[in-house]
């Protein structure tokens, strides 16, 4: 086997590792059709998708707020809160008190946080979307989900869209 065959061989076992090593890596939850909300969420939010309807990325961010409520008789634990894009941010606040803003899992680190949701309370999820982060190849229809996470679960799935225009 020559040197440069030795070199190729190699460098495909990497990109193979690699590949699997992001495939495997990927957050946990399920595969939801876009545009509905998760079959088992646990938490009740006031609406399935915010639709920022087009929007121009000359005139910067947008943000809408999801209110989610606990509709269970136990108090839940919340503690992660993630989005499905680097152009998506979240915040979570409960009694005042206010976690995040959080991003896309693999840009940046994400801290687990813990905030109690008693039975019949609500909070806010604040989602912040940046047209411009994608650059000029960022316009035409997007969809971003904001996912919602404790007891070991995903709690909530939240929907974003737009169409971007320059």
């Amino acid at each position: 086997m020559t040197k440069q065959v030795k070199i190729l061989l190699l460098a495909a076992v990497g990109v193979v590792a690699i590949g699997a090593i992001l495939f495997f890596n990927q957050p946990s939850g399920n595969t939801q059709t876009k545009g509905t909300v998760a079959e088992n969420n646990v938490l009740q939010a006031d609406k399935e998708m915010y639709d920022f309807g087009t929007i121009s990325m000359k005139n910067g961010k947008v943000k809408t707020i999801f209110e989610i409520t606990n509709p269970t008789t136990e108090i839940l634990t919340l503690n992660k809160l993630y989005t499905t894009c680097m152009c998506t941010e979240a915040r979570l606040s409960v009694n005042g008190a206010s976690e995040g803003p959080f991003g896309m899992p693999g840009h940046g680190f994400i801290p687990s946080f813990e905030q109690r949701l008693e039975p019949n309370q609500t909070g806010e999820v604040e989602v912040i979307y940046d047209p411009s982060a994608h650059g000029p190849a960022g316009v035409g229809q997007i969809e971003r989900e904001i996912i919602l996470e404790g007891q070991g679960k995903q709690l909530a799935i939240l929907h974003i869209k737009a169409n971007v225009t320059p």
